[in-house]
């Protein structure tokens, strides 16, 4: 076939289109750059249908080669994991009424529609962001008293800024004055306490001296003398 447009898909993932004067399969190694066709082959076939035509799209690659040559193009199913190097080639057929594929120029915005429906589609993300923006914030509809000042639900979890968490702090003042009143309880009280002190005479003699005192308690009485 003369004059076939086919898309080049280089090792950097870059997607260019080449027409080929002489359209020929098995010299299609060479259009990727190749020396030898050792290894360049048909990888994957897709029969695809995008805005009523049917399409045919073949990819030619090698999936043995040198290292930092491995190509960065992230293809469509089955050969999404596929590991392939250097360029690729893609060749498109289209279906014709007597349900045969015939070669045709495959351009830029053509792959880019049927490698959109091979991927299952993408979410236009502005229409996406427009719908968000018309759709109606169930807050709108809840009233003032049950919403924090900051407009939350008031569910438990989030409180207003001015609220303060009720902390009970431990007065250690009254704690120390508790234990010591406990100490003074525990000491039994004492009655004639002997002490005895030792004093020297002119003689250098220790001599015992009885400096007993007598502690006694005195009854307590509510009535007045």
């Amino acid at each position: 076939m003369k004059n076939l447009g086919i898309i080049i898909i280089e090792k950097t993932g870059v997607i260019k289109t080449l027409c080929i004067k002489e359209y020929n399969p098995n010299e299609l190694y060479k259009k990727c750059g190749f020396t030898k066709s050792d290894g360049f082959e048909k990888q994957t076939e897709w029969i695809k249908k995008v805005d009523k035509v049917t399409y045919e799209i073949s990819v030619y690659a090698k999936k043995i080669g040198k290292a930092n040559y491995e190509n960065k193009y992230e293809f469509p199913p089955p050969i999404d994991k596929d590991l392939f190097y250097g360029s690729c080639a893609i060749i498109c057929k289209k279906m014709n009424l007597d349900k045969t594929f015939e070669y045709i120029n495959i351009t830029i915005p053509i792959w880019d529609k049927i490698y959109e429906a091979l991927m299952g589609g993408f979410e236009d993300l502005s229409k996406c962001a427009k719908e968000d923006e018309e759709e109606e914030d169930e807050l709108d509809n809840i009233p003032n008293s049950k919403k924090t000042k900051t407009g939350y639900l008031k569910d438990g979890f989030i409180v207003d800024g001015d609220t303060e968490s009720d902390i009970e702090l431990d007065d250690s003042d009254d704690t120390e004055e508790t234990e010591d009143e406990e100490e003074e309880e525990d000491i039994p009280k004492r009655k004639n306490i002997k002490k005895k002190k030792k004093i020297e005479n002119d003689d250098n003699e220790d001599i015992n001296v009885d400096i007993t005192s007598e502690l006694q308690e005195e009854p307590f009485s509510d009535e007045e003398n």
